[in-house]
């Protein structure tokens, strides 16, 4: 199977698609730009949406849901919000067909045209907050923590699956405060909920900063941003958590009374990941043999592999095994199919990323011990049957943390501080990854840098020091560095 995948060195994108065809990710849909997620993608996607709606009602968040169709009128309202996603919008126009009267199948019907079109939504901030204004009329209503798992539609025009689509999966947070300084905490909390997931979810570091004014959210006063660095060296935006202040508010007339009977505009937050994250466990962990998986997001965590025509003997001790596993939570898998060879399985599950695999022989079990292999660094050893399954779940654990050091110390290794232009542009062109360099804070250089050199300012790091120093473009001075770099 693995011999079915480019490589990562000789074409990296290919590599990407490769895995996510051979691995039963997702595939192409009959809509352009649109994929369809297949049941071992989609049970990736699972583990990422229970374990952080799990995070979210820790936090005392709940979950509603909000419709599809945003009035065209909506859009309108808030002046910076329709500028940024009018050309991604989607548009309903009629509201229903009719047979072709030259018998050419169905067309739309003339007569059925709406009175005000609706847009598909490409993010629900102008439906969500034209409901609160409903919602909230006094302090008391107040905060507001609502979360809506969905699907949303950008109309995207170059593809690639989970990575960007014209459709894709996402939750959406909206919330509103009654002051400033509420809405900013919930902001910057969901920011480090973020970050925590990926790392110790993901087993995938993030660098956690703001973006600069030209990178913000259509609509926001503060965006925060988690970056993470894939292995061909580009940047990953996975997830981003907006401060809105009160434009929202305003532009759908939502206020309270305080506890002083007086009236005031409600203070907004709203916040999303995607079903990009998907994408980025492929590009932070995999290899060229297939799927690589953090333990706590595989959603096989161990297959038990009898060899070689499964036998009751080798079947009972296997669900012995299986069982002890699943008491200490873990996910496991029987494999009982005598039509394929081991050794046709043993790859399967190595394109698929499942962490451990445990190979059951006659052999084995008469030395009272079982094969054991690990997908991340591939090192097989026989164990003795005594204590397998503490053996595995110990195991688990430290697959996952072998992960996120190794994803660690590949960013550490490229991530480099430059201090002139000309370094610059040739770290970028020959090494890539993460550039860390001073900037005069205009978007005017901001933008120049990306027309030269195609590298975005991904963010400004929350936890970089105050260091004097001159912008790598301009000249001008400059405070502190900031994160550049090529970017999906």
């Amino acid at each position: 199977m693995a011999k079915e995948i480019t490589s990562r060195a000789e074409n990296y994108s290919q590599w990407y698609n490769d895995i996510v065809k051979k691995a039963g990710l997702a595939d192409n849909s009959a809509v352009r730009g649109c994929m369809v997620i297949k049941p071992y993608g989609y049970a990736i996607w699972e583990k990422i949406r229970d374990q952080l709606d799990k995070m979210f009602k820790e936090t005392g968040h709940v979950n509603a849901y909000f419709p599809l169709f945003i009035p065209k009128s909506f859009l309108s309202k808030e002046a910076q919000h329709v500028e940024g996603f009018a050309k991604e919008c989607a548009v309903v126009t009629h509201h229903r067909l009719m047979n072709d009267p030259n018998g050419k199948g169905v067309i739309v019907d003339p007569e059925a045209k709406l009175e005000e079109e609706l847009i598909v939504r490409p993010t629900s901030e102008t439906i969500i907050w034209s409901t609160y204004k409903d919602w909230i009329q006094s302090y008391r209503d107040l905060p507001l923590l609502i979360n809506q798992w969905a699907n949303v539609v950008r109309w995207e025009m170059r593809t690639r699956p989970f990575l960007r689509t014209a459709e894709f999966l996402w939750q959406e947070g909206h919330t509103a405060h009654a002051t400033e300084n509420e809405a900013r905490q919930e902001a910057r909390m969901i920011h480090d909920l973020y970050a925590q997931f990926t790392e110790e979810f993901m087993a995938m570091p993030v660098i956690q900063g703001a973006k600069s004014e030209n990178e913000r959210f259509a609509g926001a006063v503060d965006t925060y941003t988690i970056e993470a660095l894939m292995q061909d060296g580009k940047a990953l935006q996975a997830g981003t958590s907006h401060f809105l202040g009160q434009n929202f508010a305003k532009a759908f007339e939502v206020t309270f009374m305080n506890e002083k009977n007086e009236s005031e505009f409600v203070w907004a937050t709203s916040w999303g990941v995607t079903t990009r994250l998907v994408g980025a466990l492929i590009m932070t962990h995999s290899d060229d043999d297939g799927l690589v998986l953090p333990p706590k997001l595989a959603p096989i965590q161990v297959v038990i592999v009898p060899i070689p025509r499964p036998d009751p003997e080798l079947v009972a001790k296997a669900e012995e095994i299986a069982n002890g596993l699943k008491a200490k939570g873990v996910s496991v898998k029987i494999d009982l199919d005598d039509s394929k060879r081991p050794g046709f399985k043993f790859a399967e599950y190595e394109m698929k990323g499942v962490p451990v695999r445990l190979g059951l022989g006659a052999r084995d079990m008469a030395n009272n011990q079982i094969e054991v292999a690990r997908r991340d660094t591939k090192e097989k050893d026989n164990v003795s049957l005594d204590g397998i399954v503490e053996y595995v779940t110990e195991l688990l654990d430290d697959i996952q943390n072998n992960l996120l050091k190794r994803a660690y110390d590949f960013r550490q290794a490229n991530t480099t501080r430059v201090d002139n232009f000309d370094d610059f542009k040739r770290i970028l062109d020959t090494k890539g990854g993460f550039v860390l360099a001073h900037w005069d804070r205009t978007t005017e250089t901001e933008l120049k840098i990306k027309e030269e050199t195609k590298a975005t300012l991904r963010c400004i790091p929350i936890d970089a020091p105050e260091e004097a120093g001159i912008c790598v473009y301009s000249g001008k001075p400059s405070s502190r560095r900031v994160l550049f770099a090529k970017a999906y």
